[in-house]
């Protein structure tokens, strides 16, 4: 028989945090599914066990969002590249994710966000000759870029998203161009597409929106749980924090470790490729209202992202080296990576940026299946395989697809483990924050970050002046630091400086933050001990 859910709130506080591990400890708990990683794959896993009706606890070692999950583009996109690529099942794959992030899973964290490449003629002062082969590469490249526009527009339709949510491509003028992205070098410019996709506020925020969601069909999240000599009926679990060891059965387990999953199962073989962003103040390109699109030069489906993000950024990526050798806990670019970034980015701008203009820069490792070739050109789409010991592994795939990832490891869960369960219904779940009243009196920043739960942040604070920003020019209150503890299981300052804001991707602003946010959590530690 299916296991009766118990009736759980969201909230991933303290007390919560004690009760998950007390019954993951329990040997008299009886788990359907442990799973194994705590970034967005492991939490979709989490949610689509839990909402079918089964037993389920998630380990992770650190905190939530803490490898590759907070460092994506901060896309949930149909992928032009993969269209240039010739990669149309993916492209499909990510349209149709796409049309249930926006509209049913997480419209309050998915925005339309305007993309715009621009189209560019011969430059001023060269000979006739290569005048015409400039403007014939130019035009052939336009009219490339407009058609995998129009074919994602397709793909766009197929999968039901209305207009209203996302914009159909169209040409642009020059004017409209510089309108949207001002840094834009209007020598030689002859307009451009625009085109929309995705934009998440916060890829990290979405993870712990799912993980909550999780933990409200009854699953048990647990961080700083270490899991060792892992098989496909349990694993060796160590409390990080005690030392504490002890052996966890279940009737099945799911290693959704991503990047580290051959380091879980030995017969896995991840092909790392590390994206590197660099992180700029938006004043720098005359504060854009677009993502600036530039086509690597000699290539046709690769592209550098200049996108407006919050707390008035432009993040500026993506490379996409090979990154062999030991997975570190956290990656640092190359040289190369940031150079290929400013040089392929200042082809297109009136004024050349350089590393004077960077203020911050983060990488992340894709967990790319193993192939031949060059990284920028595998494809994205995931596998789920089982070992001899019947261990389900979820590899591959993008933040994009990770309902579907996630869907897939839980069918082969429930084949494997012969589980009594609902079938998926993930596709149609709001994530906590999705719906609910929007108080206007409320500023536009938590509003963005907080949906639906943004009156709540500020109702349930007991810190002074809870509507504050914690730093002079950061638009993060300090209500959303005492949240992030008592509802979000933050349960230091990193973990809210890089994880549950993203005030860390600019260690100056870190560094100001961090006195406050300590205090805060000194206060809430006397209050919790009183």
């Amino acid at each position: 028989m299916r296991t009766q859910l118990l009736s759980y709130s969201p909230d991933l506080s303290p007390q919560r945090a004690v009760d998950d591990r007390a019954a993951l400890k329990n040997p008299q708990t009886s788990w359907d599914v442990l799973v194994i990683g705590g970034g967005i794959t492991g939490v979709g896993v989490a949610l689509d066990a839990a909402s079918r009706g089964l037993r389920v606890a998630l380990v992770e070692s650190r905190d939530l969002a803490f490898g590759t999950s907070r460092y994506s583009s901060k896309l949930v996109h149909g992928g032009l590249r993969y269209l240039a690529s010739g990669h149309l099942g993916i492209a499909w794959e990510s349209a149709v994710e796409r049309h249930h992030l926006m509209t049913a899973i997480a419209p309050h964290l998915v925005s339309p966000m305007a993309q715009v490449v621009p189209a560019y003629g011969a430059p001023a002062g060269v000979g006739r000759l290569a005048s015409v082969r400039a403007s014939a590469d130019g035009f052939l490249g336009s009219a490339i870029v407009g058609a995998g526009f129009a074919i994602g527009d397709l793909l766009r339709r197929g999968a039901r998203t209305p207009v209203g949510v996302l914009g159909r491509p169209e040409h642009v003028s020059s004017a409209e161009v510089i309108a949207a992205c001002p840094q834009v070098a209007p020598t030689g410019l002859h307009g451009g597409w625009r085109s929309f996709d995705g934009q998440l506020i916060d890829d990290a925020r979405l993870v712990v929106a799912v993980a909550r969601t999780a933990a409200s069909h009854g699953a048990a999240i647990c961080t700083r749980i270490r899991a060792d000599d892992v098989t496909g009926s349990g694993a060796q679990l160590t409390d990080v924090d005690s030392g504490e060891s002890f052996r966890v059965q279940a009737r099945t387990v799911i290693n959704a470790t991503g990047v580290w999953a051959g380091t879980v199962d030995d017969s896995i073989h991840i092909r790392p490729s590390r994206g590197t962003h660099l992180v700029f103040d938006a004043a720098t390109f005359g504060n854009p209202t677009a993502a600036l699109t530039v086509p690597v030069p000699g290539h046709r489906s690769r592209f550098v992202f200049a996108m407006p993000q919050q707390l008035g950024r432009v993040y500026v990526g993506l490379s996409d080296e090979d990154a062999p050798g030991p997975i570190p806990d956290e990656s640092v670019p190359s040289e190369n990576e940031i150079d290929y970034i400013l040089d392929t980015l200042n082809t297109a701008l009136a004024t050349p940026v350089s590393r004077a203009d960077v203020i911050g820069t983060y990488s992340g490792l894709r967990p790319l299946i193993e192939a031949d070739g060059d990284t920028a050109d595998l494809s994205r789409e995931h596998a789920v395989g089982i070992n001899a010991t019947g261990l389900i592994s979820v590899v591959g795939g993008k933040l994009t697809t990770y309902r579907k990832m996630a869907a897939d490891a839980v069918d082969a869960a429930v084949t494997k483990g012969n589980l009594d369960a609902y079938p998926c219904v993930t596709e149609s779940i709001p994530v906590i924050g999705a719906h609910g009243p929007r108080d206007s009196r409320l500023p536009a920043s938590l509003l963005a970050r907080y949906g639906g739960e943004a009156r709540r942040v500020v109702d349930m604070a007991t810190v002074s002046s809870p509507l504050a920003p914690i730093a002079r020019d950061i638009d993060v209150t300090r209500a959303e630091i005492e949240f992030a503890v008592t509802c979000e299981g933050a349960t230091d300052v990193d973990d809210i400086l890089h994880r549950r804001t993203r005030i860390g991707l600019v260690e100056a602003d870190a560094a100001r933050c961090r006195p406050a946010i300590t205090h805060i959590l000194d206060q809430l530690g006397a209050a919790h001990s009183a």
